[in-house]
């Protein structure tokens, strides 16, 4: 398949899932927001879970392209446009649908092996992203020295997926969650936090 072929038909499966979510979507969903006929999109894949297969990679790739895309002057200014690439407002369609369908996606990883280990492959590199950035941090003198990389990022990691799926369950504000997210890093990360703040 050319890669303008495979794009359009992903990009049509962004479009679908969006508006029909995981669980009720099918090739005939895809195919209406494509120039595909469904048997066109059933050629090259041969049922929805191979589709979505790929689909996860190609949202993986759009995911590393924005974490790679992340700057600042120092690490805590990294750190916080980190934070607002990954926990945009996204109450407004389709951000929100979206993140709803997902939720179903990332509901079937316990019994799809393959949707279980490109989603593990998200987590992981946001892990790796923010653990690097405080580990440099660290370097640097701007983050407190007792701070363990690994752990904070652990930590920061969680707390991201936890407001991801609180946003979609109680249509909470993702920009509230920054707002607390940044207010733990500046208190438990910094090296001027206060004195009493734990690390």
């Amino acid at each position: 398949m050319d890669d303008d072929t495979a794009t359009e038909i992903l990009e049509a499966t962004y479009r679908a899932l969006c508006q029909h979510g995981y669980a009720s979507l099918t090739l005939k969903d895809i195919a209406a927001e494509s120039d595909r006929s469904k048997a066109s999109i059933h050629y090259y894949y041969d049922s929805k879970e191979n589709l979505f297969a790929e689909f996860l990679d190609f949202l993986y790739e759009q995911f590393t392209a924005e974490l790679s895309s992340v700057g600042g002057n120092t690490p805590r200014e990294e750190l916080e446009a980190l934070f607002d690439t990954v926990l945009t407002d996204e109450r407004a369609t389709p951000g929100q649908k979206f993140r709803t369908a997902m939720l179903e996606v990332k509901a079937q990883a316990p019994y799809n092996d393959g949707f279980q280990a490109r989603l593990a492959e998200f987590d992981t590199v946001l892990f790796e992203r923010i653990r690097e950035i405080i580990a440099s941090g660290v370097e640097t003198g701007e983050f407190d020295d007792a701070v363990d990389p690994a752990v904070a990022a652990e930590f920061l990691v969680t707390a991201i997926t936890g407001a991801h799926t609180r946003h979609v369950v109680t249509d909470r504000s993702t920009a509230r969650f920054n707002e607390t997210i940044t207010r733990y890093a500046e208190t438990h990360l910094l090296a001027d936090a206060p004195s009493e703040a734990t690390h």
